[in-house]
């Protein structure tokens, strides 16, 4: 059984049916000898909390116990769902959840509106739990702590035929809120297609470790995976392929909308790109009007960059843009619309730059902020345009007068980069990249001059050129992106060691989630 990240809501069960290709994601490191367990239970929490201050005893969760949901607020009642089926599945017990539960051992979930917005405060002591957070996504957050501290056997969703065993949760005060704002991960579903089933896998993957950004590649050379009702041709010609020849696919406005619905209830917000003015050949094959010759090339199913660009002297160039974004703003209720901007090898820098210009607007017009790589910086942005810092040698100068950055730079957060010369999926361009080299900076120092104000966080990148199926994306994200996970959540202080215990923590929660994690023989995995 392929089990979901968050309990109760997968939509899907064998690997099988979510694999497009059946090839294996790559070598497992073998298990290094067992250790002993660790004396304390918060060692497993990831990304560490802001604060801790353990107590004494524990709250024992037993046939008495009750969930108190004390706002009515949608989202907090379906995380009190979710905190009842976890429990459900770790021992076996139908926990009800009421408005008032007086006399009872209880789990109490409330708004408080005085802590961040995405913060939370977990109390539990031998007499009772609350769970407070500054809006419905702080409780959902502080439910992914409170995760941590049960049984990793709520994962299993087996656990619902045994005999009922309750458990306890350890006294602590937990107070918790993130360092920024944007932290994210990027799908390329571009390169490769993968299916909605597995889009919302890695959704979950992203809640699980309280990252709230999900960046789509929706277009690139080898396919165009969205449908635009004003330019069919995208689908049933730019969406036909993609890298190495086999059938691409693409999703329906539909399904489009299902994945954005699906993400929001995890307080994920989806931004979707469409790469332009480079990286076009799906849309350049689709439709001859947009070269300048008029003659559209061939699909395109290698891996090579920088080959193709819009015939951006055409006004019928833009009015195709037009088209696109607004169909896709108005499919998208999150305020992002990414534009791409990358590896433009056939344009003269003016070309470039009237292009951005001129393209941000078209975003601004339809109501979205835009964002784009890098190599936009070299642009009249707009103040709200925000810049994906990917180069680690671009121009910082120009860079650091950017007014909003995320932090994406390719020798730290692609996860798509080898972990070593032996792994066989990924690239190297921006080298190789182990763990700790993922854990071990800081956003706050990596552009000097920079001010701290203006960078929005951090996000890791996922291209498909090497990844064939879900189980491959698992081994390349992970544990990678839990390092940076926590890099774009915790405190600014790093320590290396204690991470590395705390990540050897997951591996019974991995397991039971049937993530397909590469097991570094550097860290201590739990059994």
């Amino acid at each position: 059984m392929f089990k979901c990240l968050v309990p109760g809501l997968c939509l899907f069960a064998l690997l099988g049916a979510c694999a497009k290709h059946p090839r294996a994601a790559g070598p497992t490191a073998p298990m290094p000898p067992a250790v002993t367990p660790h004396p304390l239970p918060f060692d497993a929490l990831l990304p560490l909390p802001a604060t801790l201050r353990p107590g004494a005893g524990a709250f024992a969760v037993g046939a008495d116990t009750r969930i108190i949901a004390a706002t009515q607020a949608p989202q907090v009642l379906e995380t009190a769902r979710l905190l009842e089926i976890y429990i459900r599945q770790a021992s076996g017990l139908t926990i009800p959840i009421t408005a008032d539960a007086a006399g009872s051992p209880a789990l109490r979930l409330a708004i408080d509106a005085a802590l961040p917005e995405e913060g939370y405060r977990l109390n539990v002591a031998p007499d009772g739990l609350s769970l407070t957070g500054g809006s419905a996504a702080g409780v959902f957050y502080g439910f992914q702590t409170l995760r941590q501290l049960m049984p990793a056997a709520g994962e299993y969703e087996a656990i619902l035929y045994r005999n009922p065993q309750p458990f306890t949760i350890p006294a602590v005060q937990i107070d918790d809120a993130p360092r920024y704002a944007w932290r994210g991960a990027m799908l390329d579903v571009s390169r490769h297609f993968f299916s909605v089933e597995d889009v919302k896998r890695f959704i979950d993957l992203l809640a699980l470790h309280k990252m709230n950004r999900l960046h789509l590649g929706l277009s690139n050379d080898q396919g165009w995976r969205i449908e635009i009702k004003s330019r069919p041709n995208l689908t049933t010609i730019g969406a036909a392929t993609e890298v190495g020849g086999t059938p691409g696919g693409f999703y329906t406005q539909e399904q489009y909308r299902d994945l954005v619905a699906y993400a929001a209830m995890r307080f994920v917000t989806v931004v979707p790109e469409i790469d332009m003015p480079g990286h076009t050949n799906a849309a350049l094959a689709s439709y001859a009007e947009l070269n300048c010759n008029d003659v559209a090339p061939a699909p395109f199913t290698g891996t090579a960059v920088g080959f193709s660009a819009f015939c951006v002297d055409r006004e019928s160039t833009y009015a195709f843009i037009d088209d696109i974004v607004r169909e896709i703003a108005a499919l998208t209720p999150g305020p992002y619309f990414h534009l791409g901007g990358d590896e433009v090898k056939t344009l003269t820098p003016a070309q470039y730059t009237t292009f951005v210009n001129r393209v941000q607007q078209i975003v601004s017009a339809h109501g979205k902020q835009a964002v784009g790589w890098d190599e936009i910086a070299t642009s009249d942005l707009l103040p709200t345009t925000i810049v994906q810092h990917w180069r680690p040698k671009t121009d910082l100068d120009r860079l650091a007068r950017a007014a909003h950055v995320i932090l994406s730079p390719g020798d730290r957060t692609y996860l798509d980069m080898k972990y070593h010369d032996g792994t066989l999926l990924g690239l190297t361009w921006a080298g190789l990249i182990p763990i700790r080299q993922s854990y071990d900076w800081d956003p706050a120092t990596l552009v000097p001059g920079l001010a701290a104000d203006r960078v929005l966080g951090v996000e890791a990148p996922l291209w498909s050129e090497t990844l064939g199926n879900i189980r491959d994306v698992e081994y390349l994200a992970f544990p990678r992106a839990a390092a940076l996970a926590e890099v774009a959540w915790s405190p600014a202080a790093r320590d290396w060691e204690a991470f590395r215990v705390r990540l050897g923590a997951q591996a019974p929660r991995w397991t039971a989630l049937g993530i397909n994690f590469y097991r570094d023989p550097s860290i201590d995995w739990r059994p």
